[in-house]
């Protein structure tokens, strides 16, 4: 089904250019983070689409690069930007240098494991077949579940502390659900990952589409205007 990568890379441009056009506005890091983020992810479902129906190794190369290495990280990183505050921002810059230099390692790897091309249908997803395409020992296969794990543990814990900071205080019901839904997206995503791990990749690509729409819906909803103080929210601005 090309159309279900097709939505998801248009729901996830949209999605990235509304945040960075914040961050042009604001020059905040946490949105810039977030930006890159959602481009790599939004990078990822484009590869996913010409890969439904011709193959390229880069395509490929980037697809596995944006979707299952980089994207959950650095969304992940603009929150904990967020939530670190002015006193603890020192320690959430050197992990954004941390996870910089683990992505430039990542991406080398990527780029330069083998692959078989002969194990490609463009008929079956992605999520399907990538573990023909790439050796089983390969490295970057073995980094993956930390990147997912620490990006996932950030945007997820974030988007619940601030929902609860907000129903606790009775400010602004719509960044509450906002927050609630940006969760929800990050934990479909996630579980869409590791039904992939577990055989069942042909969910992938919906868990994509469904994931980017959540987070998006909930953005738009949680950067509306409200009264009160705003607390440290990975979708406050």
């Amino acid at each position: 089904m090309t159309w279900v990568p097709a939505a998801s890379s248009a729901v996830t441009v949209v999605f990235a250019a509304l945040v960075l056009r914040r961050y042009a506005v604001r020059r905040e890091p946490h949105l810039l983070l977030w930006g890159i983020g959602l481009s790599f992810f939004g990078l990822a479902t484009v590869a996913e689409t010409y890969s439904a129906v011709a193959w390229h190794p880069v395509a490929f190369r980037l697809w596995y690069l944006g979707g299952a290495v980089l994207s959950a990280a650095w969304i992940g990183q603009g929150t904990v930007h967020l939530l670190a505050g002015p006193r603890r921002r020192p320690l959430a810059s050197a992990l954004t240098g941390l996870l910089a230099a683990a992505s430039l390692v990542a991406s080398g790897l990527v780029f330069t494991v083998p692959l078989d091309a002969s194990a490609f249908d463009p008929r079956r997803p992605l999520g399907v077949q990538y573990r023909a395409v790439l050796p089983p020992r390969a490295p970057v296969r073995r980094i993956t579940p930390a990147f997912n794990i620490y990006g996932t543990a950030a945007l997820v814990g974030g988007a619940l502390y601030s929902a609860w900071l907000f129903r606790r205080r009775a400010l602004a019901p719509h960044r509450v659900l906002g927050n609630l839904l940006i969760a929800l997206g990050a934990l479909t995503i996630a579980l869409a990952g590791t039904l992939v791990r577990f055989g069942l990749g042909g969910v992938l690509a919906l868990g994509e589409l469904l994931a980017a729409a959540l987070m998006c819906a909930g953005f738009l909803l949680a950067a509306g205007p409200a009264a009160g103080r705003i607390s440290a929210s990975p979708a406050r601005r």
